[in-house]
C-alpha cells in the first residue's frame, strides 16, 4: 500500500486522540470541526493525495481511503468531511493519471496552496440543481446547494448548474466556484440527527458570474456520464470508508465493555453478530477500494460499486447497532460514545445510490435494459 516517503497512517494514528478529544463537543453544540480541519491541514493531510510530481505528499489511492477509515474512528463527522475533499482530489488524479485530462493546475493549488475543495455532489447528482443564464462572456448561476460538507473551511467549491441549451436542452455545467466570490453565501442550516460536526451547510449561489472558460464540463442532464461512473468508481469507497471507520470504533467500545461483563451465552451471540456484521461492512468496502484501485468506469463497475455501497451502509448500521446491545444500557449514555456513533452511522443512507434506486440499478444492469431508462 504504502509507496511514498511518508506513513500517511502512521500520521493519522498519531493525531487520532486529539480529533477524538473535540468530537463529542462539537456534536453537542452543533459546531463544525474547525480545530480538527485546522490540524489535517497543518498535518498536510488536505494534500496528501497529490502525486508529489504536482507538489503533493503522494500517498496512494488505498492509503487515503485507510486515512479516512482510521480517521472516522476517532471522529466521524471529521472523516467524512475530510472525504468529501479526498474524493474530489482522487477524481482529479485518476483523470489525470488515467485520461490525461488537464486537472494538474487544480491539484497544484491544492498542493501549494493547501485548498480545501468542497462537493455539492450530494445534492446535485444526474439532475444538478440550480440555474445557468448565459451572460456576455460567461454565466449567472444562482442555486442552493445542500449537503456542502465541510464548507466553512472551504476554498472552492466544486459545483454545477442546468442551463437550457437552445440546442441541446437542459445542459449540465461543472464548474468551481470561489467561496469569496460576489454571490456566495452559506447558510447556517446543519441542525441534524448526526454528523453534526461536518458542517454541512446550505451554499446559496446569487446570480454568481463564471466566465466561459471555467466551465470544466458539460453534459445531457439526467444521464449517466462517463463522469459519473469515475465518481461513482473513485468517490464512495473514500465516503464509505469514514463509515466503516465510525463501525470500527464503536465495536472497540463495545468490546471494552463487554470484557467487563460475566460472559453469558446472550451476550456472546451479540459479540458474535456484531463481528460479523463488521466483517461483511469490512468486505464490501475493501470490494469497494479494490475497484477504486484496479478496474475502469463503466456502468458494470458503478454496479459493482454501488452495491458494494449498499451492503457497508447496512453492515455498519448494524454493527453500531449490535454494539449498543453489546454494550447495554451505558451505551445510551452520551459519555461512552456510541449514542453518537449510532446517530452518525445512520448518514450512511442517504448518500447516491440509496438503496431503492441502486437497486433499480442493479435490476436493469442484470437485465440488459438501459440504466437510463
Amino acid at each position: 500500500m504504502k509507496t511514498g516517503t511518508i506513513d500517511w497512517l502512521a500520521r493519522a494514528d498519531r493525531i487520532a486522540p486529539q480529533l477524538a478529544a473535540s468530537a463529542a463537543t462539537h456534536d453537542a453544540d452543533d459546531s463544525f470541526v474547525a480545530d480538527n480541519f485546522d490540524l489535517l491541514k497543518r498535518e498536510g493531510f488536505f494534500k496528501a493525495h497529490v502525486p508529489a510530481e504536482l507538489g503533493g505528499g503522494d500517498a496512494t489511492y488505498a492509503e487515503t481511503c485507510a486515512v479516512v477509515r482510521r480517521l472516522g474512528a476517532s471522529c466521524g463527522s471529521t472523516a467524512l468531511a475530510y472525504s468529501m475533499h479526498s474524493h474530489l482530489v482522487a477524481a482529479a488524479v485518476w483523470r489525470w493519471r488515467n485520461q490525461n485530462a488537464p486537472t494538474d493546475g487544480l491539484l497544484r493549488r491544492v498542493a501549494a496552496e493547501d485548498l480545501v475543495l468542497i462537493s455539492s455532489g450530494g445534492s446535485d447528482w444526474l439532475k444538478s440543481a440550480g440555474e445557468a443564464v448565459k451572460v456576455e462572456g460567461g454565466f449567472r448561476i444562482t442555486g442552493r446547494k445542500i449537503f456542502s460538507s465541510g464548507c466553512m473551511a472551504g476554498d472552492l467549491l466544486m459545483t454545477s448548474a442546468v442551463y437550457e441549451d437552445p440546442e441541446d436542452g437542459p445542459t449540465v455545467l461543472h464548474f468551481a466556484v470561489p467561496f469569496k466570490a460576489d454571490g456566495v453565501r452559506i447558510l447556517d442550516t446543519w441542525r441534524v440527527m448526526g454528523m453534526r460536526g461536518t458542517g454541512s451547510h446550505d451554499v446559496e449561489l446569487d446570480q454568481v458570474f463564471v466566465a466561459d472558460a471555467a466551465i470544466a464540463g458539460r453534459r445531457p442532464q439526467g444521464k449517466w456520464h462517463p463522469l459519473f461512473h469515475i465518481i461513482s468508481m473513485i468517490a464512495f469507497p473514500l465516503i464509505y470508508s469514514a463509515y466503516l471507520g465510525v463501525a470500527e470504533g464503536a465495536r472497540n467500545t463495545a468490546l471494552e465493555v463487554a470484557r467487563k461483563k460475566p460472559q453469558d451465552e446472550g451476550l456472546l451471540q451479540l459479540v458474535g453478530e456484531m463481528e460479523n456484521a463488521l466483517a461483511l461492512a469490512r468486505m464490501s468496502v475493501d470490494d469497494m477500494v479494490r475497484i477504486g484501485e484496479t478496474q475502469s468506469p463503466a456502468p458494470e463497475t458503478t454496479g459493482r460499486t454501488m452495491s458494494a455501497r449498499t451492503l457497508a451502509g447496512q453492515a455498519c448500521i448494524c454493527t453500531v447497532e449490535r454494539a449498543m446491545e453489546v454494550a447495554g444500557g451505558s451505551s445510551f449514555y452520551r459519555e461512552l460514545g456510541l449514542e453518537r456513533a449510532f446517530r452518525d452511522v445512520q448518514a450512511a443512507r442517504f448518500h447516491p445510490l440509496q438503496e431503492k434506486p441502486q437497486l433499480r440499478y442493479a435490476a436493469r444492469l442484470a437485465l440488459g435494459l438501459d440504466i437510463d431508462g
